[in-house]
């Protein structure tokens, strides 16, 4: 027996005994049984009921057929699982994950939902909405399942809706085929948001009976309302949104910092697998904004979006500029980068139509690749402020180091791989499909394929600007795939366990998931596939 598996084994063993109860969840189970792994639950909502910080609720394989409800009164909703139970810390949380080797399905399709009113009278028979999974609560950590089917009557459904919660960390959810978003983080709260999305999917989600319009609500992420100088930032990390009805991820209304790093948007403002045109989806990618207090500064990096229905990178006309680093835009209907911005006083009121961003609120662009170089409201730009009677086009930043200032225009030739599933086939589940949006590998993280990456030669190499990321070659490269810079880099949590600093990937190999939970204090330095490292010290547990 090797010293690297004794030392794993003498600290699963040291710490299991500070470790809470243990639960399962399974669709033959009984809420009046004793939860064990012999006699488990049937509902979440019942584990909710007893768990407490350190506690976990395995939940088995199979599909959950959500035909009840439950009113959740705080935000005069209905939903099929509500939960409420908070942990402590981000070291001592409640851990409601999939067991080892099974996947849960939480269908919806039978869903009781809302009547559909604008406003909620505060019954239960007059709720406006409908979740299968709404989580308000602190310190949560929830993985490896599947959400789907929500329906609706009038109002937009969320398939899973996180409200007013703090550092609620999902990984490997896919959110799929709801008349809603795939997943809503409502942050409305003093000290909320702090959440984390890794390795998360929602794709296909379409609410066409809304009553703003046929797809205008349905994205794949969503995260608002964080007011200025509260809570924590949200980071989304190794996530993906495809063919929701709306835009992939959207952030209007988030008065509080966002992160995205590593994600995917494609197809978005279609629906049916690409076949339907929504006449009321906006199609954007990756939309960031609309901040009218200054808070929403957000930063977007190491991101890839392509043929969606509009923008692929947009700024939605916010008042304060966010940072747009490495990203990778290609063949957006409309435009790959849209930086359209304008002016707000200090009470959030709307003083311009449009103007750009100029000075420390500027948008920062840098190492961006757009092909093409299709663009708008950077570089020149067009201001229209009615009080003064200005309607002019000015110049205003264009960044630096872009495709667009390096006056690349490049050619298939730059690239490894243009030919995807996803640039070429409709009508199909593309998560069935092997490709840059089909099935992710064991660990959760991306598939490893050649689309939009460079090829030895390409001009975008070692044309970017030193920010600090880990790169190969003399200079960084232009957008979101480094040449030469590989995954195997990166170091293997086996490995990290016994260090003496306690830290590992943040997604762990498949070899430790068992039923046998092993705690390590912080784990840091989540890589992409390029093995780029990121410092971010983020709570997790891996399995023994």
């Amino acid at each position: 027996m090797g010293a690297r598996f004794l030392c794993i084994f003498a600290l699963a063993f040291a710490t299991l005994q500070s470790f809470g109860a243990v639960y399962y969840v399974a669709t033959d189970g009984n809420d009046n049984a004793a939860g064990t792994k012999d006699k488990p639950f049937a509902t979440l909502n019942k584990a909710n009921t007893v768990v407490h910080a350190g506690d976990t609720v395995w939940i088995r394989g199979g599909i959950y057929d959500l035909r009840d409800t439950v009113f959740f009164e705080r935000y005069r909703m209905t939903a099929a699982i509500v939960l409420t139970a908070s942990g402590e810390s981000d070291d001592n949380r409640i851990h409601y994950l999939a067991y080892p080797g099974e996947r849960p399905i939480f269908d919806g399709a039978n869903l009781p939902v809302a009547a559909g009113t604008d406003h909620s009278d505060g019954t239960p028979e007059g709720a406006m909405y409908t979740s299968p999974i709404v989580i308000s609560a602190k310190y949560l950590h929830l993985k490896g399942f599947d959400v789907r089917n929500t329906p609706m009557k009038h109002n937009s459904n969320s398939g899973v809706f996180l409200y007013a919660s703090k550092h609620i960390f999902l990984e490997q959810i896919d959110s799929h085929h709801n008349a809603g978003p795939g997943f809503f983080a409502n942050d409305g709260a003093p000290d909320g948001g702090g959440h984390i999305f890794l390795n998360c999917d929602a794709h296909d989600n379409y609410d066409p009976t809304g009553w703003q319009g046929d797809g205008e609500n349905a994205d794949g992420f969503g995260a608002h309302y964080q007011k200025p100088g509260e809570g924590d930032t949200t980071k989304f990390i190794g996530c993906r949104a495809w063919w929701n009805s709306d835009d992939g991820f959207d952030f209007i209304n988030q008065e509080f910092p966002v992160v995205l790093e590593n994600c995917y948007a494609m197809g978005n403002g279609y629906s049916d697998y690409g076949l339907g045109n929504p006449k009321n989806g906006n199609g954007h990618g990756i939309k960031m904004g609309e901040s009218t207090l200054g808070g929403g500064r957000h930063t977007i990096k190491f991101c890839a979006a392509w043929k969606n229905k509009a923008t692929g990178f947009y700024a939605n006309y916010t008042g304060v500029g966010s940072k747009w680093l490495n990203n990778t835009s290609y063949m957006n209907k409309d435009r790959e980068f849209a930086m359209a911005s304008t002016l707000f006083d200090s009470e959030g009121n709307r003083i311009a139509e449009v103007a750009p961003l100029t000075g420390d609120n500027a948008h920062v662009l840098k190492n961006n690749i757009a092909f093409p170089n299709k663009n708008s409201q950077v570089g020149e730009c067009w201001e229209y402020i009615p009080s003064q009677n200005i309607d002019r086009y000015v110049e205003c930043p264009a960044g630096e180091n872009n495709t667009w200032n390096l006056n690349l225009d490049l050619t298939v030739d730059d690239f490894e791989s243009l030919d995807d599933p996803s640039m070429t086939v409709t009508g199909k589940d593309l998560s069935t499909i092997p490709g840059i949006l089909g099935p992710r590998n064991a660990d959760g993280s991306l598939p490893d394929v050649g689309f939009l990456k460079l090829k030895k030669g390409s001009r975008a190499i070692d044309k970017g600007e030193d920010l600090g990321f880990p790169f190969a070659g003399e200079a960084p490269d232009l957008g979101a795939f480094e040449y030469g810079l590989s995954s195997s880099s990166a170091t293997s949590s086996s490995s990290a366990m016994g260090s003496s600093s306690g830290t590992a990937r943040i997604m762990p190999q498949k070899s430790f998931d068992s039923e046998t939970p092993v705690r390590l204090n912080h784990l840091k330095g989540y890589r992409d596939l390029n093995g780029r490292h990121y410092e971010k010290q983020i709570p997790y547990r891996v399995m023994f």
